[in-house]
């Protein structure tokens, strides 16, 4: 079994996923959830562009497509890694903060503290906080 998502438009390379199933190849490709080229295979066992095994660990698999696909996410073309073409990031959390182009994560402009916290971010003063 593998897990597909919809990006039912693809403007300027973008689209954004609304909906992700598990299914089978065949099923995809039998029209019974609409046109076939709208659904795009992505990977339970990827995340940060690495893949994981079944104990939570780096495998050395094939990181298909960056990250496992969630609603809302985006699926970018315009990258073609290993031969597969396409990127599913999330949404950006904080309109400072970057996406990674290496593991398509959002990153905090300013690393978080190793030490004291719990942390959240204040996009106001674009700072850890501490929220306890």
């Amino acid at each position: 079994m593998s897990y597909f998502a919809r990006v039912p438009t693809i403007t300027n390379g973008k689209g954004i996923v609304d909906d992700v199933i598990a299914a089978d190849q065949a099923f995809i490709d039998s029209d019974a959830e609409g046109d076939p080229s709208m659904w795009w295979q992505t990977s339970y066992n990827t995340h940060g562009n690495v893949h994981y095994g079944p104990d939570g660990q780096p495998d050395g698999g094939v990181a298909l497509r960056a990250n496992y696909a969630g609603i809302g996410y985006t699926l970018d073309t315009s990258v073609v890694q290993d031969g597969v073409v396409g990127v599913f990031y999330a949404p950006q959390p904080y309109p400072s903060w970057i996406l990674n182009t290496q593991t398509y994560l959002w990153e905090a402009p300013v690393p978080m503290p190793k030490t004291g916290g719990p942390y959240s971010w204040d996009e106001a003063t674009e700072s850890w906080v501490t929220s306890a």
